[in-house]
This record gives structure tokens, sequence and C-alpha cells, in this order.
């Protein structure tokens, strides 16, 4: 018989959302008649744009003739929405050929690792997207499972107390570092100083940076870069990944990019991104059209007005989550809430307590759905998550029922 991927048996416990999910469906099978409203996982939850929505079922009606039919394209996405992200989203900063269009930012995520084998060393932001370490351990990259995590994964603890940006000097020589800013769950936006040092440490130790970026449009501060490559050299040691899935409710839509710098070179000198195209048009035949019908129309002058106002919707949810979260029945039992604006997520510390117990709890008495911060790493231990993805008439009753919590 076929012998199974050990790196499966190395990973440990089960992924955090299906184990938010399935907690969620006990509970409802034990209480069939309560309504249990989500502020746990990131899924967005308001309809796609009108602008937005025409543009694709437009390109759908038109695959049924003649003239509008279109069958695969180009597997780097097609040249029209290369351009135009690199125009739109970076302000020329990159070029349109350094720009690879795929299914969503967790897909390119999972094959990015395919770029550096088993033997690279990683690095992570803890706490951070579990993607990131399970996906690591799942392609060999991490072998050995301690107490506290893969030994061979280096684990850059963000807290309250460092500002949520990590002690750099622990990242080894030649190591992989994914980094989300702003961060999930931490809702973290790191500054321009921060990504400098970032940048120039990765520089100094030969490191490659995988930047995580799905969330740039919720950044409202002008003082905070929205993207890597705002950041001197960050072409010589970093690799964005974006998506359309909270910019524009596409998470069932299912569109993402890359920006591969012409300049990020391997220790030999041969290019990244060459091997990156290899990877692309070898293991991936191209997102949907329809999809990237959708992408246009998210950039064009009529799209960006839709997709901030999507966007300042939940934003506005946060806002009222957090007032709800600083009252006193919170701030009497010494609960902390970060939250800076420039996030979807609310990252909220409960002292003294184990994230998965006030999960439970919550559950239990509010009937709301939340994410323990644990699920993403050591140093989310006593936290918990708070999404601003829902409707508005559920975000302020899951508000009033949090008012009565007892802790």
């Amino acid at each position: 018989m076929i012998k199974r991927n050990a790196n499966f048996s190395k990973l440990a416990g089960g992924y955090l959302f299906p184990e938010v999910a399935k907690r969620r469906r006990e509970f409802q099978q034990k209480h069939p008649d309560a309504k249990v409203i989500s502020l746990g996982i990131g899924n967005t939850t308001e309809p796609i744009p009108p602008h937005i929505t025409k543009a694709m079922v437009d390109y759908a009606a038109g695959l049924g003739t003649k003239e509008g039919y279109s069958g695969y394209g180009d597997e780097q996405g097609l040249t029209e929405l290369r351009e135009k992200i690199a125009k739109v989203v970076y302000g020329g900063k990159v070029n349109a050929d350094e720009v690879f269009v795929s299914d969503g930012a967790k897909c390119d995520i999972a094959r990015i690792q395919i770029l550096f084998g088993r033997k690279a060393r990683v690095a992570v932001q803890n706490p951070a997207y579990p993607v990131y370490v399970d996906g690591s351990v799942i392609s060999g990259a991490a072998k050995r499972r301690g107490d506290d995590g893969y030994n061979d994964i280096t684990y850059l603890p963000c807290t309250a107390e460092n500002d949520f940006f990590p002690d750099l000097t622990a990242i080894k020589k030649n190591s992989i570092i994914y980094f989300c800013s702003p961060n999930n769950p931490t809702g973290k936006a790191s500054t321009r100083e921060q990504l400098q040092s970032l940048v120039n440490y990765a520089i100094e130790k030969e490191c490659f940076i995988i930047y995580d970026n799905a969330y740039f449009a919720f950044i409202r501060d002008e003082k905070l870069p929205k993207t890597i490559f705002e950041i001197e050299g960050a072409k010589k040691c970093a690799i964005e990944i974006n998506s359309f899935s909270k910019l524009a409710g596409f998470t069932g839509v299912r569109l993402g990019w890359s920006v591969i710098p012409s300049e990020l070179k391997f220790h030999c000198g041969s290019s990244v991104k060459q091997d990156w195209n290899r990877i692309m048009t070898t293991l991936f035949n191209g997102a949907s059209n329809i999809a990237q019908a959708g992408g246009l129309a998210c950039l064009d002058e009529e799209g960006i007005k839709e997709t901030k106002e999507l966007v300042d919707y939940y934003l506005e949810n946060a806002a009222i989550m957090k007032k709800a979260l600083e009252g006193e029945n919170f701030a009497s039992k010494g609960v902390q809430v970060y939250f800076t604006g420039d996030s979807p997520y609310l990252w909220v510390k409960f002292p003294g307590k184990k994230s998965w117990d006030v999960f439970d709890q919550i559950l239990e008495q509010c009937n709301v759905v939340t994410t323990p911060g644990s699920g993403f790493g050591a140093a989310g231990e006593s936290f918990i998550r708070f999404s601003a993805f829902g409707h508005r008439q559920d975000v302020e009753e899951a508000c009033r029922r949090l008012a009565n919590f007892k802790i």
C-alpha cells in the first residue's frame, strides 16, 4: 500500500476553525431554539456591491454567446487586471508582470512554500493565522514538535508589551518570515518604521518575507503603509500576497494575487519570479474569468467607491463592538480591548482566563460565537478575537447580549 505523507501525523490537533464550527454545532444541537450569532470566523457577510456584481453577471451571460465565450486564459491572470492592480493598488510601485492573479491568498500561501522546499527555515508571528504553521508542517519544512510548538519554527511573540511587533533578532539567517499587517488576529497594522526595520533585518540576514496583506483596505490611518513595497529595499526581500476577499466580499468568489519582484533572487542568483511563474503555469490553470471580470470592476472608479463603503461598514461594526467591550461590565474585570480602527478584528484580553474557556462561556451565556486566541498560537492565550464581519442588526444584538455577560 502507498504510505501516508508522514507530515500529516505531525500536525498539532485539528485546524482551529473547524473546531470552532464543531463546538457551535454541538451547542446548537443541545439548544435548537437558540439564535446563535457569529462574531468569529472572518467570513464576509454583506452582498457584493451592485456595480461589481453586474460586471460578473454580464461576463457570465456573455459566455453563452459566440462573441462572449472565453476558455483558458493566461495562468498568470488577465493582462488588463494585472496592469490595473499594479496601477490602482500599488500606484506603479510594482510592474504588471510582477503581479500573478490567483484563486485567493490562502491558496497562494500554501503554493508559495513549494518555492523553498523542505529545508527552508520558517519564522512566524505568534499569534498568527494558522495556515503559516500548518502549511509549513505539511510541506515538510517543520519536522519535530515540542510542548510549545514545532522546534524548527521560530515563533515571534507579538504582545501588548512590544506593541504587537516582534523582536526580530530571534529570526535565524536564511529564514522565510511570514508576516501579516494588519495582523490576523491582533488587528495591529505595523508602522512604516517597524516595517523598515523588518526589511532591513531580512536583507542583512538573507531572509525572505512573505507579506500577507489581505486586510490592506481597512487601513484608515494615512501614516501607515498599505503595502510592503512602500518600504525601501522591500523588492530585494519580500513577496506580497493579497486578496479581493475582504476588499469586495469575494470570500466565495475566490480571487487574489501575489507580487513577486523581478529583483528578488535566490542565493544562487536565479529568479524567484521565474520559478513562481513555473509553479503557476504547471500547477494552476488560472483564476476564474468571471471572478477576474469582477476584479476589474473593483478597481475602476465606481468599484473603488463601492468597496470603500463596504469596508467602512465593517469598520463601523468594529467601533460598535469596541464600545460594548469597553463597557463597565468588562472594564471592571480588567478586560483589555486592542483595536486601532485599521482592521476588522478586535483583540480582547481576559486576564487569568483560558481562551477556550472564555469562548465556551460566551457561547453558553450569550449565544455568540467568537474565536479563541490560543488557536492562533501560545501568545494568544487569554485572548479572544472578535470579528466585525456581520450584519449590523446581529452585531448590535450580540453587543446587547455581551452587556450581560458574567465573566
